[in-house]
């Protein structure tokens, strides 16, 4: 929960897998924190991905509720890139957002940490830890579960800050869709989609099916 940049309010179930369950009690208990009601809303910002395909339709089905049923603007923001802000970089170090994608991959982008915060340097991809690992850049920070899941490979080239303390944060991405809503950045809430990265599961099969 942000007013003017500020937070105000910030829940957060890191270990939890059920998203259908865990997020309601979670946007309840923000909204108690910061003395705000559901309808006082003036915008919604939402992770858009990459990260797991149903957690993101999970979380962003509700924003886009949120959003119609108020008449409000939605506003999504990268997940890797809310994830590196979480990862306390000093200047000049290189930043490496990564989370567990399955299947042997993760999903990962690059950031140059400045004074100002994370500046990108790469696009949203999905790769295996190793090939991750090779575009690795001392002095480097890895944040994400990647981290956790992939030590052995990624732990060579990084310093990996702990999930457990440096995950995505429900408050980065209400500053950062305030930031983006400021410049203009709201999206149609008919027409935004998670992003995958890779082709969900369903689609997996099915082309391979051919």
């Amino acid at each position: 929960m942000v007013r003017d940049g500020v937070v105000l309010a910030d829940a957060a179930e890191p270990e939890s897998r059920s998203h259908a369950k865990s997020l309601p009690g979670l946007v309840a208990r923000a909204l108690a924190e910061a003395g705000v009601e559901l309808g006082g809303l003036d915008a919604v910002a939402v992770s858009i991905g990459p990260g797991s395909f149903t957690g993101l339709r999970i979380g962003l089905g509700w924003a886009k509720g949120v959003a119609f049923a108020a008449r409000i603007p939605l506003v999504t923001v990268p997940t890797l890139e809310a994830l590196a802000w979480a990862a306390d970089a000093a200047a000049g170090e290189q930043v490496c957002a990564a989370l567990d994608a399955r299947k042997g991959e993760v999903y990962a982008a690059l950031f140059a940490a400045t004074a100002a915060g994370p500046r990108r340097l790469s696009e949203d991809l999905a790769l295996r830890p190793v090939d991750l690992a090779a575009r690795l850049e001392r002095p480097c920070v890895l944040v994400g579960d990647a981290g956790s899941v992939y030590g052995d490979v990624l732990g060579a080239r990084a310093t990996i800050r702990p999930f457990a303390t440096h995950h995505p944060r429900g408050g980065i991405v209400a500053r950062l869709g305030w930031q983006r809503l400021l410049a203009g950045a709201a999206a149609n809430p008919g027409e935004v989609e998670p992003v995958y990265v890779r082709p969900p599961e369903a689609e997996l099969v099915r082309f391979g099916s051919r």
